[in-house]
């Protein structure tokens, strides 16, 4: 029986914590970031965790984990 293979977006975007939960850097970083407020962008810093819902999609999209 052949592998399955992992979608190569899953691979650039998300991350596997030890514990099953899935990061995702954060939505809003990207370009027009003079319409948001200082105190918005500092709060976008780092990653966040995706809903249970979510995170069950990603993982099937990544059979064997991420690295």
């Amino acid at each position: 029986m052949p592998k399955m293979k992992t979608k190569s977006g899953v691979k650039k975007r998300f991350k596997i914590t030890a514990t099953g939960k899935v990061l995702h850097g954060q939505v809003g970083k990207r370009h027009r970031l003079i319409n948001n407020s200082p105190k918005r962008t500092r709060q976008l810093r780092g990653t966040a965790t995706l809903k249970d819902r979510d995170a069950r999609t990603v993982k099937k999209w990544a059979p064997y984990g991420l690295r």
